[in-house]
């Protein structure tokens, strides 16, 4: 009998709404309170300044906006799946449209207000499955906002880490984010021999071999959502992540050190 095909996981596209807005709004009230010499600091992304880094996470809601404001196009290219694999390939457009977002517009509060006044305008009058012309390639407006979540949670954290800021990190959008690319994961190493769990949010098997029916798994991983982010978008090492004890792993085939990271 051939094995039981994975479902594939939903989102409530109305929670998901409310959790980019609420994290929008906890960077925007952050960013607010940093000093002149916080933003100066190095963002430890490439040559970024954290003003840089601020300035680029409006990006993550200003992308939705303005491919609301295009026309729709005729299909369907990507899947929500296909998403984080997409994105390394815009490394070097966004880097640059960064740099200029930053200088055009010294003013952040000014940026951030005008980004959170046209999603939220946006927002209240599209539907799900409205298809947005993304630069990675068309998703429906429902899978888009999804990844939302991963930006502007991978990026509150880039801030806080660079600023010694404390941004709090709204609930859905930690756990959307990290069930997100725990799924990439699974998608880039099929199978069901290892067990990687990371509460209290998901929880997915993985890797060939044989696979595990009953009782401990013989392979399991086990972190902590931040943890398992910044492992996968590479800002924490594997070996890094066992050594500071931040990672479990136990069983010939937890080590998933030559899976990460899943985002560039």
């Amino acid at each position: 009998m051939p094995p039981a095909r994975k479902r594939t996981r939903t989102y409530d596209p109305a929670k998901i709404r409310v959790a980019v807005l609420a994290q929008f709004g906890n960077v925007r009230q952050g960013v607010h309170t940093l000093t002149e010499e916080q933003l100066a600091r190095p963002a430890r992304l490439g040559e970024w300044s954290v003003r840089e880094l601020a300035a680029h996470l409006t990006m993550a809601v200003e992308t939705v906006s303005r491919n609301l404001d295009r026309p729709e196009p005729g299909a369907k290219e990507l899947a929500l799946l296909d998403w984080p694999f997409a994105t390394a390939a815009r490394a070097g457009d966004i880097a640059d449209g960064t740099r200029e977002l930053a200088r055009d517009n010294p003013d952040l509060d000014a940026l951030y207000a005008r980004a959170e006044q046209r999603i939220t305008e946006r927002l209240a009058t599209a539907p799900d499955d409205r298809l947005l012309a993304a630069r990675t390639g068309a998703m429906t407006l429902a899978d888009y906002l999804v990844t939302r979540t991963v930006e502007l949670v991978v990026h509150t954290d880039d801030l806080n880490r660079a600023a010694g800021a404390d941004i709090p990190l709204d609930r859905q959008a930690l756990a959307a984010c990290t069930r997100l690319l725990a799924d990439a994961l699974a998608v880039k190493a099929p199978g069901a021999s290892t067990e990687v769990r990371i509460p209290p949010y998901a929880v997915v098997q993985c890797v060939e071999g044989p696979r595990h029916t009953r009782g401990t798994p013989p392979n399991v991983v086990e972190t902590d959502p931040l943890t398992w982010i910044r492992l996968a978008t590479g800002r924490t090492e594997w070996k890094t992540a066992l050594d500071e004890a931040k990672v479990s792993a136990s069983g010939e085939r937890a080590d998933l050190g030559g899976l990460l990271p899943l985002m560039g």
